[in-house]
């Protein structure tokens, strides 16, 4: 059975936030709300915790996941960012947008799209921001959406229904929306929008 734990949304707990995080460190999935759907997450080099998201999931290692970070600065350590995407992404985080950038050396090469990319984001939860500081290093993410079903998960009580046995920790910190992240493709000679959701392209003066 996982442990259920109910975290203020505006205000997490940090004992609880600790306990979480001690999980995720043990080489535990958790599941955790995010600024647009709820999302699993783990230590981005364990292996096995990594296997165990995807088969939660039941994706493949062609299907991409996200670098989760609490900052611009961490994402500057896995990903090439010149100053114009910089300055574009600055406009975007935090928020529910997922950027696509050149990887760095310091990707795990495990993470990388066969472009030689991988996708960060920095969300504005301030659950998942709490989680990261903790951490003191990113989560390796996807979106909670399990397949068969329409749309991700978004009811805690439903998230510990359905993976109370398959992950370590769920956290309740209120319902979260049904719509992802939008995905903004940097890796090129212009921005692309990849995948609309819920951050507005407008923001980053891309509409």
């Amino acid at each position: 059975m996982s442990l259920f734990l109910a975290i203020h949304p505006d205000n997490p707990q940090p004992r609880l936030i600790k306990q979480a995080v001690d999980l995720v460190r043990a080489g535990g999935v958790v599941a955790y709300p995010s600024d647009s759907c709820y999302a699993l997450g783990c230590q981005l080099n364990d292996k096995r915790a990594v296997e165990r998201l995807r088969e939660i999931r039941q994706i493949d290692d062609r299907h991409f996941l996200t670098l989760v970070c609490r900052d611009l600065s961490e994402v500057a350590r896995y990903a090439k960012v010149d100053n114009v995407q910089y300055r574009l992404m600055k406009h975007g985080t935090p928020g529910p947008f997922t950027f696509i950038l050149e990887a760095t050396r310091e990707a795990p090469r495990r993470l990388w799209t066969r472009r030689n990319t991988i996708g960060l984001r920095v969300p504005s939860n301030p659950i998942a921001h709490a989680l990261l500081t903790e951490l003191d290093e990113p989560l390796l993410s996807a979106t909670l959406h399990l397949p068969g079903d329409e749309y991700p998960l978004s009811d805690p009580l439903e998230v510990d229904e359905r993976l109370c046995h398959a992950v370590d920790v769920i956290i309740d910190g209120g319902h979260c929306g049904l719509t992802p992240s939008t995905v903004v493709d940097l890796s090129g000679k212009s921005p692309e929008i990849a995948r609309r959701g819920l951050g507005d392209p407008a923001l980053l003066g891309l509409e």
